[in-house]
């Protein structure tokens, strides 16, 4: 049986997982039973389509990219027009509601709603947002579990690089001391570039041109993306309820030629850490720029990688590495958890 995928934002992350579906069809079919169906998508701009049947992804892709909206798609016996987010959630047939939509960092909002309302209605959420999970985490995870769905959100950290999974399946059994990592591609960038002689302001329009900063950077350079990403590593592998605003937070901006050449001469590099740690009865959790020795495993990680030590009391430390953006990798996250529910293991 066919799962029914609603998509809520049709943008960058939307398209890429829309491409997945297509591109591995059959290889996901015959490979793992599994058969996604897009029965639905709802962007804010680009418009709102749904049939309980399935939607041709190379029409919405070819509408989007040719037209910039769901309008041109052609229409179709069974096929409806216009329903907002809330009403795609409540009205189709979708097994899973995919939530990819702009999210306000701080309120989570209209994401924590859409979830609430996919749980009521016995569907299924994924996501890559980052907001409900870390500003809301125990209460949805309590809603999803009293109705009896399940709710992914692997790509909030790492992007397809299985930052959550890994640590909750393949480190199960081993009591996690302390989450550290780089959780920010803009910033490692950043000071990649600088520890090579680049200037801050240099630096950051390189990252601009390349795709990895925003016009506005002041998330990852202040440290807040890493902020949010710490709140859910918190929360979901270390079982520990901290708020984003419960994590001291400060971001590169300060970071100066002397500072730089001071810890090179040190045999150190700079890098905008984040930090969770067990200490006794208390918890200490940090984003900010650290220099660490090069012999550290996340003095190598350079560029817009990211990366993640986990300290186990079994395993001793365990570090991995990946792209924690882009628009396949942050499909795949989407698929990552799909798959998991199809396999009833989220």
């Amino acid at each position: 049986m066919a799962h029914n995928v609603a998509i809520l934002g049709f943008g960058v992350v939307g398209q890429g997982l829309a491409e997945i579906l297509h591109d591995k069809a059959a290889s996901l079919r015959e490979g793992l039973g599994f058969d996604a169906r897009i029965v639905a998508v709802s962007d804010l701009m680009k418009g709102s389509l749904y049939h309980p049947h399935g939607l041709d992804i190379p029409e919405l892709l070819k509408a989007v990219r040719t037209t910039g909206s769901l309008d041109s798609y052609p229409d179709e016996p069974g096929l409806v027009r216009g329903r907002d987010s809330f009403d795609t959630i409540r009205e189709s047939n979708a097994d899973t509601v995919v939530e990819l939509t702009y999210t306000d960092g701080k309120t989570g909002q209209p994401a924590i709603d859409h979830c609430r309302l996919a749980f009521e209605c016995k569907k299924n959420v994924v996501m890559s947002n980052k907001g409900p999970v870390s500003l809301a985490y125990e209460s949805l995870a309590r809603m999803a579990e009293a109705h009896g769905v399940r709710w992914g959100f692997e790509g909030t950290v790492m992007s397809g690089t299985p930052a959550l999974r890994m640590p909750l399946v393949a480190l199960s059994g081993n009591d996690i001391s302390e989450v550290r990592g780089i959780l920010n591609g803009t910033t490692n960038f950043m000071l990649t570039r600088m520890a090579e002689g680049v200037g801050y302001d240099d630096a950051l329009a390189e990252a601009q041109a390349k795709g990895y900063a925003e016009a506005d950077p002041t998330s990852d350079v202040e440290g807040y993306d890493a902020q949010y990403k710490t709140a859910i590593l918190a929360n979901v592998v270390m079982g520990i309820p901290l708020k984003r605003e419960d994590i001291l937070c400060r971001g590169i901006r300060d970071i100066s030629p002397e500072d730089i050449a001071r810890a090179s001469r040190e045999g150190k590099i700079w890098k905008l850490l984040a930090r969770c740690r067990r200490e006794g009865g208390s918890v200490q959790a940090s984003v900010g720029p650290v220099a660490i020795p090069l012999t550290d495993p996340l003095a190598g990680v350079g560029g817009a990688l990211n990366a993640i030590t986990y300290e186990c009391d079994l395993a001793g430390p365990i570090t991995l590495i990946g792209p924690g953006a882009g628009k396949t990798e942050t499909g795949y996250s989407i698929l990552i958890d799909l798959i998991n529910i199809h396999r009833h293991q989220i």
